[in-house]
């Protein structure tokens, strides 16, 4: 078996080195070392070894609650966090503590790693996988990962490895001067990896790359609500702000044809669920996300000609009892359903056409900061401002400005000159999102 594993892990090391592109060689390394299969005891070394998320937990309604994220995400997010030895490391999510063993092998000699999770069988688990692969320097709590660990902070290092709508005040005062926070964190709907360092008052942001990871639980939660529509077909939708929902009016709006309203801009899937998204989540007020089995033997989604695996997906902008959805044919259309569909189909065509005409801003030009609660408009914009002329790069003007506050999101713009920023205003931060 010890050939054979670390011949599986050979390959997927390769995989992983031809298909996430430029990663500190020693995060690889640790992929190589530390055997992902005693962390996956109930399946076969072949599938454990596989690029991807092997879902370890399902609560009483069959959704999955707990995973091994994919290793392709996994080595990105190591990357990010820019782990040495002698670091100390607080993990949110322990999950089956493979990562928490990766991140122990990065930090050796001298490093401490310590994870918190909220599932005590969960935490048996992960004990129980981290002993039998050798691996005694990690410990892993039981607790409700939001207040961190005090009693051994300050950490160097801070990564959720769970969907967060927010930073926890908690992670950000354990976070020691000059440390690191990575976070999947909640843009409106969709997820960014974000990396930012603690500095002067408020964590910078130094990268953030497309993901998509189950919510934290618990009373950190976030607004976003998930309904079932229909059973049989498995059609589901996530409205990521919350709000009201007439679940029968919006599956009967099923039943009649839609309103159409064609975008006239060509886009492939990716960017439909990069770029394209973030852009539509964060300036409209009511993005959601559809899904439903591509397997059913009928269905509502299938027309919109977006999949991806097993499931059709699509995504667009809801009412109480209305949708406009993203559906494509040879270029982009948004399809109106119920007593509002027409509205919202209009409102979806315009802002895909807005995008386009702003230059498709996307994932690769995107940052993140986030500054304390309480920080006002004024501060924000000179700050921008700073940042912009540090930078030394020529502003470009962005033809595709709003008019004002959609959603939770509201643009900051101290000169005509300067591409746009847009304010998410959470609980206990406020994130500064910029393209450039």
């Amino acid at each position: 078996m010890s050939t054979s594993s670390a011949a599986l892990r050979k390959e997927l090391v390769r995989r992983l080195r031809d298909g996430v592109g430029m990663v500190d060689e020693r995060v690889l390394g640790a992929f190589e070392t530390v055997p992902r299969h005693l962390f996956l005891p109930e399946i076969a070394a072949e599938t454990a070894y596989q690029d991807e998320a092997i879902v370890t937990k399902r609560d009483v309604d069959g959704q999955a609650i707990s995973s091994s994220s994919q290793p392709a995400m996994m080595a990105l997010m190591l990357d990010q966090l820019g782990l040495a030895p002698g670091h100390r490391v607080l993990e949110i999510g322990a999950g089956t503590g493979y990562n928490a063993a990766l991140m122990y092998e990065l930090v050796s000699p001298g490093g401490e790693v310590v994870s918190v999770d909220i599932d005590a069988d969960l935490v048996a688990g992960a004990r129980e996988n981290l002993a039998s692969a050798g691996c005694r320097g990690v410990d892993v709590v039981c607790a409700d990962g939001v207040a961190g660990h005090p009693e051994r902070a300050p950490y160097d290092r801070i990564i959720a490895t769970v969907g967060v709508w927010d930073l926890a005040p908690a992670w950000l005062d354990q976070l020691a001067p000059g440390g690191r926070i990575v976070a999947p964190l909640d843009l409106g709907g969709p997820q960014r990896s974000v990396a930012f360092d603690a500095v002067d008052g408020y964590w910078a942001g130094r990268s953030a790359l497309p993901c998509g990871f189950m919510r934290l639980r618990g009373a950190f939660a976030g607004p976003e609500r998930t309904d079932v529509l229909d059973c049989e077909t498995g059609l589901t939708i996530t409205l990521p702000r919350g709000g009201s929902l007439d679940r029968q009016a919006v599956l009967a709006a099923f039943t009649e044809p839609p309103v159409r309203r064609d975008s006239e801009v060509t886009v492939d899937s990716r960017e439909v669920f990069g770029g394209l998204g973030l852009w539509l989540a964060i300036r409209g007020s009511g993005w959601c996300t559809l899904s439903e089995s591509a397997a059913a033997r009928r269905s509502h989604l299938s027309e919109l000609s977006l999949s991806i695996g097993e499931r059709w997906l699509t995504a667009g902008f809801s009412a109480t009892d209305s949708l406009a959805l993203l559906g494509r044919q040879d270029t982009l259309t948004a399809l109106g359903y119920g007593p509002r569909g027409a509205e919202l189909a209009t409102a979806l065509a315009g802002e895909i056409r807005a995008w386009d005409a702003a230059g498709r801003p996307g994932g690769a030009g995107l940052r993140v900061d986030a500054f304390p609660a309480s920080t006002s408009d004024s501060v924000i914009a000179a700050h921008s401002l700073v940042r912009r002329r540090k930078s030394r790069r020529r502003p470009r003007p962005d033809p595709a400005r709003p008019d004002g506050q959609l959603g939770e999101s509201s643009p900051i713009r101290p000169s005509g000159e300067l591409a746009d920023r847009y304010v998410l205003d959470k609980t206990h931060t406020r994130l500064v999102l910029s393209f450039t």
